[in-house]
């Protein structure tokens, strides 16, 4: 999804021209205009709007209130319609109608606030007054660069949350009272929602473990579930994935917890060769169509992912083995996927549900009323389905 050319503008008149970058894969602006701390937020708001991008000269702070005051405007309710209007609406809509608006306005979030660009030199500083120090941040985004580029004020804020993450990394369970800790990198989806880790570190490991201590992670994006896999002691883990990112981001936490010997992480397409006694997979959880690089780890475009899990599963099943599918029921809530339709997709791979453990989820959004997504979510149920082959006849 990433766009990397050439953007052009005018300035003190004269043409010029940097490398142009976007993880949402948005091709170059067209109409650039140069602002400075003198630029209003309406009229900065009305550009944006307009289609106008605002390559920002002046200081690095005031770039960033001026951004904040774009959010104020782009989130406030419209004063066309009164909340007695907007209740009804939400009334009479579905819940895939709620849905498809909700990400037709987050895209439309995205575009506006979008439209401040910050130019950064070929050793990822930036020219502009109390602008932070960004150099380790893009470099482990970017990497090596030899010439100057723009991006997004609102994706660099991103890269430098995403350096803070990756420096201070999550806590995912406490082992002999220490805190194990995962470090995501950019890009790569952050274990914050730990429900799901707790489903692993609880259900029972299958019996053939005993005699094979070996699994299979497919999709292995942190690593978090590979390492909670050996650290309930299976002796030999093969991760998979096909992203790079994943796999650097995978690799460095599994060596910082020094449990290399016991991981092998393989850049291919969903199952390694050979089969395990457990295999596991966190697919993303909605069937829908990302809009960027960023977005993989959310939506699976016609459940593809999860559909290949299933279908190839029982080939690569030790006898006796499991799968164990983490899963969200936010898509059946939202009306992208019916509950029958899974079933039917796991019979039709010869499986057999053997089990499923079930919890709620935690995190801010499940109680958040104001979110758009907020009855779906309310009602989510994320489960482990403990999968078999169907047996021989």
């Amino acid at each position: 999804m990433t766009q990397l050319s050439i953007l052009q503008w005018e300035e003190g008149g004269q043409t010029h021209s940097a490398s142009w970058h976007s993880e949402n894969g948005i091709a170059p602006h067209k109409k650039i205009q140069i602002v400075d701390d003198t630029m209003t937020a309406d009229i900065a708001y009305r550009l944006a709007c307009e289609g106008t991008a605002m390559l920002y000269r002046g200081d690095f702070q005031n770039a960033r209130q001026l951004l904040q005051a774009l959010v104020r405007r782009v989130d406030k309710p419209s004063k066309k319609s009164t909340r007695a209007d907007r209740v009804a609406k939400e009334k009479t809509k579905s819940p895939l109608d709620t849905f498809n608006l909700h990400r037709l306005a987050q895209s439309q979030r995205a575009r506006i606030l979008g439209m401040i660009l910050i130019q950064v030199n070929p050793d990822h500083s930036i020219s502009l007054r109390r602008a932070p120090d960004v150099a380790q941040a893009c470099s482990e985004v970017y990497g090596g660069r030899n010439d100057s580029y723009v991006i997004s004020l609102r994706e660099l804020l991103g890269v430098i949350s995403a350096h803070e993450w990756r420096k201070n990394g999550v806590q995912v369970l406490i082992r002999d009272d220490e805190e194990v800790r995962i470090h995501p990198h950019y890009g790569v989806f952050s274990p914050v929602r730990g429900e799901y880790i707790e489903l692993i570190l609880k259900t029972p490991l299958p019996e053939v473990i005993q005699k094979s201590s070996t699994a299979f992670d497919i999709g292995v994006g942190t690593g978090v579930l590979s390492v909670v896999l050996a650290l309930r002691g299976i002796q030999k883990i093969v991760s998979t994935d096909l992203d790079d990112r994943a796999i650097t981001c995978a690799q460095e936490n599994i060596d910082r917890l020094g449990l290399q010997s016991q991981i092998e992480v393989l850049k291919t397409h969903l199952f390694p060769t050979g089969k395990a006694a457990l295999i596991i997979c966190n697919p993303p959880w909605l069937p829908a169509r990302p809009s960027s690089s960023l977005e993989h780890s959310v939506y699976d475009p016609e459940s593809q992912m999860l559909k290949g899990f299933l279908l190839h599963l029982k080939n690569h099943l030790l006898d006796g083995g499991e799968g164990w599918l983490i899963l969200s029921d936010l898509a059946e809530h939202l009306g992208l996927r019916t509950r029958d339709e899974l079933l039917q997709w796991i019979e039709q791979a010869g499986l057999r549900v053997l089990g499923r453990i079930d919890t709620k989820p935690t995190h801010n959004k499940a109680f958040d009323k104001a979110d758009a997504l907020h009855v779906a979510r309310s009602k989510e149920i994320t489960s482990l389905w403990r999968l078999a082959a169907q047996a021989k006849i």
